[in-house]
């Protein structure tokens, strides 16, 4: 198990109440930016954990609450949220790209751009629909920009090199749809 594996299951035995102190963990993504950490309690709520490389925890949340038996959860048909890892490309000859796409409530999608120490980032968040926001992470794991709303868009001189990763996420109740444009200069 990782680092990233026990700080997860370590915080998930803080919060999670009697159905914390035991379960499993059903994966474990790395990135340059944190790892992604799943995990099922005693109880059988799923949850989704991002630890950074220093042992932080960056979110612990709830993805799917256990069913009860009484039916709640029967026949919703609603999607699961999933975490989605895309690399970003530029065009040759271009500094920017824009993406459209769209997430299932309380899904994400990491968008991977690789950038230099001085370059300076550009992103907009800009949504059709839906309630979403981003974050940005630096390559050590470390967060360059916390949780903001599409209302603001983001320019800034980078500190490190390497992959950088834009997270959009939709924080809402129903799918949500948007363009999101990159530039590094």
């Amino acid at each position: 198990m990782s680092d990233a594996d026990n700080a997860c299951i370590d915080q998930l035995r803080t919060v999670g109440g009697p159905d914390g102190a035991s379960g499993t963990v059903l994966s474990s993504e790395f990135s340059e930016a944190g790892t992604l950490v799943m995990l099922k309690d005693g109880g059988g709520t799923i949850w989704r954990c991002i630890a950074y490389k220093d042992g932080a925890i960056g979110e612990l949340s709830v993805v799917e609450g256990a069913d009860d038996g009484g039916g709640a959860m029967a026949g919703s048909g609603a999607s699961k949220p999933t975490t989605d890892t895309q690399r970003v490309r530029f065009d040759a000859g271009t500094t920017g790209a824009e993406i459209s796409a769209s997430l299932a409530p309380g899904s994400s999608t990491r968008y991977v751009l690789g950038a230099q120490d001085g370059q300076f980032l550009y992103v907009r968040v800009a949504p059709r629909s839906g309630s979403l926001g981003y974050l940005i992470y630096n390559p050590d794991g470390s967060a360059l920009l916390d949780f903001m709303t599409p209302d603001k868009e983001y320019r800034g001189q980078l500190w490190q090199s390497g992959d950088h990763v834009i997270e959009v996420v939709n924080n809402g109740s129903s799918e949500a749809s948007y363009n999101v444009i990159f530039g590094i200069e």
